[in-house]
């Protein structure tokens, strides 16, 4: 042991991990903040800050001897206010996350409970409600009964997770490995469907797509005439483009994956959330053959990050492509009753944390019909901003949403415009809408996935275009 720098008393290494006095009361300052932000309606947008002003204004945080209850205040005085705050309702950039407060509350459970959750020993309880969740996701697709999988941290995970496992399905039917294995996706399909290739050294193969974005099955069948298809293990399918918000066409994908025996696999980390909405289920019609699936909840069904549900037709085949084996990990892998459903089989990780629990508390708390509700709240918002576009003539559509992904011209603008206003409308804390392109052409974009945004919101952007 040695002194404690502020009295000369022998430290106790345990001190950390006990409950004192001291740890009362920052308890009660780490959830008073914490209350606060949940209760904010809404939060303010925040924004980046120059590492430069960082350095200046937080200093060395890390040091020997500890900055007790001042390391809250720093948090909250200069960090905090340079991280945009993913729920502001005018946070219409990427895919934003606007999480229900019962998740959010439940968070702070699930990290004050200590849980490991990549096994039915350790965390039984947790892993019998995640499952519960990925069932709600399941059953939006209209996968088996059998069907299950694990929470990840998000769609580039579960692509990964999900494209090993059908390449080792493809291995084990045909007896071993073409010179080189392909994986099929369109043009619009997601970055992490290319990355997920370069870390299994495999090739992607293009598929062209239709005028808005979308994979139809008679196009992916003349890809697949110029292949050999014992090359192909797997065909990703988009249910909600990042960029447009585009459905593919899913029910002529799986006729076509049907055809040629491959694996069908569908992203719809960002769009799948939308199966919850009635309005919206029949763009999904051919959904319930896919092979796997990956929806985030972290983006559009109302959870805090991270939080991607993977799920598989027939999970089996996952555990048997993923399963880390070792001396230590052979109490896992035993028939026995602590050993019934272990998520750490079903993608490419081990050790995790229930990041399904707050998707399956906000679930438990307010029921499958306020998730429908919601969702069908952003898709009206969307619509609303079809109308407001059209209604002013400094402004064009690009084309018609299928989901919450509205893209538009501010005519007379270049990328320099676009930007000069985001940066603008950022500096003054009003919203963060970043552009894009689409078809070569500098285009702006607004995502709505938070209920809390209104048509208000989005008229007060389009003005300030003008």
């Amino acid at each position: 042991m040695h002194d404690d720098a502020a009295g000369g008393a022998p430290w106790d290494p345990t001190r950390m991990h006990e409950y004192r006095d001291e740890t009362d009361t920052l308890a009660r300052a780490v959830i008073d903040y914490a209350l606060t932000r949940v209760r904010m309606s809404p939060p303010d947008l925040d924004g980046p800050v120059p590492l430069r002003t960082l350095v200046e204004r937080v200093g060395e945080t890390i040091t020997d001897d500890g900055l007790g209850e001042q390391a809250l205040r720093i948090w909250i005085d200069e960090l905090a206010p340079a991280c945009i705050s993913q729920d502001h309702p005018r946070m219409l950039s990427f895919v934003p996350s606007a999480p229900a407060k019962a998740a959010v509350l439940f968070d702070m459970v699930v990290g004050a409970s200590a849980i490991y959750a990549g096994s039915w020993l350790e965390g039984a309880g947790a892993v019998h409600a995640e499952n519960q969740a990925l069932r709600y996701v399941a059953d939006l697709a209209g996968l088996p009964p059998e069907a299950g999988g694990a929470f990840v941290a998000g769609g580039t995970a579960g692509n990964l997770s999900a494209l090993v496992t059908a390449r080792w399905k493809a291995s084990q039917q045909r007896g071993g490995r073409p010179e080189r294995w392909k994986v099929v996706a369109s043009a619009e399909a997601h970055a992490s469907v290319a990355a997920s290739a370069q870390v299994m050294d495999v090739d992607v193969v293009d598929v062209p797509t239709d005028e808005r974005g979308r994979m139809t099955g008679a196009a992916l069948e003349g890809v697949l005439a110029d292949l050999d298809a014992r090359d192909v293990f797997a065909v990703v399918a988009t249910a909600g483009t990042t960029n447009a918000g585009m459905v593919d066409d899913l029910a002529g994908i799986a006729e076509a994956c049907r055809r040629h025996d491959i694996w069908m696999h569908v992203d719809g980390a960002y769009g799948g959330a939308a199966m919850a909405a009635p309005s919206a289920r029949g763009l999904f019609d051919g959904i319930e053959a896919t092979d796997s699936l990956v929806v985030d909840p972290h983006k559009w069904l109302f959870a805090p990050f991270d939080c991607a549900a993977l799920v598989y037709r027939d999970p089996r085949l996952a555990r048997a492509a993923l399963t880390q084996r070792a001396a230590y990990l052979d109490v896992y892998n035993e028939p026995h009753e602590w050993n019934e459903w272990n998520p750490s089989d079903y993608a490419h990780h081990l050790s995790r944390r229930a990041r399904g629990l707050p998707f399956w508390f906000a679930l438990a708390v307010h029921g499958r019909r306020a998730f429908a509700e919601a969702v069908e709240q952003t898709l009206a918002t969307t619509r609303a901003a079809v109308a407001l576009i059209g209604e002013r003539d400094h402004l064009a559509l690009v084309m018609e949403p299928m989901l919450s992904v509205v893209m538009f011209r501010r005519l007379g603008w270049q990328t320099v415009d676009y930007r000069r206003w985001a940066d603008e409308l950022l500096a003054a804390g009003a919203g963060l809408v970043v552009p894009s392109r689409w078809r070569y052409q500098p285009v702006m974009r607004f995502c709505v996935v938070n209920p809390r945004t209104t048509p208000d919101d989005l008229a007060f952007l389009l003005d300030a275009m003008r």
